[in-house]
């Protein structure tokens, strides 16, 4: 996986780095988690800080296009960000039945 960011914007008033980026990848389009997991590693920054908002394939492309936001603290993500997107990306917990 190889990423370009090809916009990388300061917003002061959430807290927050917002980020477009391009992702090229060999063989199957990676998950969210490992493109969150790599994302914030090369930006030296929290896994959890970090927000996928959205990613676009397109067909017979091996690249992915996403936006992603990096908050400074935890206060500040879970105050702006709606609750379906903190949960994309989470593992499926199992139900017993």
């Amino acid at each position: 996986m190889e990423f370009e960011i090809t916009r990388d914007v300061r917003n002061e008033v959430l807290n927050r780095r917002e980020l477009v980026f391009t992702l090229t990848f060999d063989g199957p389009t990676p998950s969210r988690k490992s493109i969150q997991e790599k994302l914030a590693a090369m930006l030296n920054k929290n896994e959890n800080l970090l927000v996928l908002d959205s990613l676009k394939t397109r067909f017979g492309k091996m690249e992915v296009t996403g936006r992603a936001r990096i908050y400074d603290d935890e206060e500040s993500r879970k105050s702006t960000e709606r609750d379906y997107l903190l949960k994309r990306g989470e593992p499926k917990v199992e139900s017993e039945a």
